[in-house]
């Protein structure tokens, strides 16, 4: 194996997005998820910048800070910034999120972690999201690796059985406690166990 590409949103970050519809219900209670989640995935395609998510929504005033706060209550995972310094001595590692441009930017550069990467693969730039085959195949191209010598992590299974379809070898950090039949790891020591 030679490359180890993790996912954003559940794995690196103990969020998993989950937590966003209920962060806007604390405002506006009467929204409806998909009234939430409408303005937030066009952001995650680069339809629209990531303060025009709160607009839609109908937050008012600064929208910046709005924004900020928000991705202030973003935490990483516990262990991975040992797993990540560690990997980053045996692979070459890379991050493919569905995200907005701007949520991304924010969380990577608080958090130092644009370091260990050498692809970064991010919906809102690339205006392609997982499962799209295609935002897998440009990540592994940049990479210069085949799909088999690569190990994609994500918290999802339908991310996890695209990659697998492209020969990718995948293990699922299960942090949202799902049901998965296939290979899966409950934390980032589990995982270092294994790989490292």
């Amino acid at each position: 194996m030679k490359a180890v590409i993790l996912d954003m949103y559940g794995v690196i970050l103990k969020q998993t997005g989950d937590d966003f519809v209920p962060y806007v219900q604390q405002t506006f209670p009467n929204l409806k998820p998909e009234e939430i989640y409408k303005p937030w995935l066009k952001a995650d395609i680069g339809e629209i910048p990531s303060l025009q998510i709160w607009e839609e929504i109908g937050f008012r005033g600064n929208l910046e800070k709005i924004e900020k706060n928000y991705l202030d209550t973003i935490k990483l995972n516990d262990g991975f910034l040992d797993f990540i310094s560690t990997a980053k001595k045996k692979y070459k590692l890379a991050v493919i999120s569905n995200d907005s441009s701007g949520w991304s930017k924010y969380i990577r550069e608080k958090f130092d972690i644009n370091k260990y990467f050498d692809v970064i693969s991010i919906s809102g730039d690339l205006k392609i999201q997982k499962p799209d085959e295609r935002i897998f195949n440009l990540t592994i191209d940049k990479l210069k690796v085949k799909a088999k010598d690569c190990l994609y992590i994500d918290d999802r299974e339908g991310n996890l059985k695209a990659a697998e379809k492209l020969g990718m070898k995948t293990i699922m950090l299960n942090s949202r406690n799902v049901q998965y039949s296939g290979d899966a790891v409950n934390s980032f020591k589990e995982l270092a166990e294994r790989i490292l």
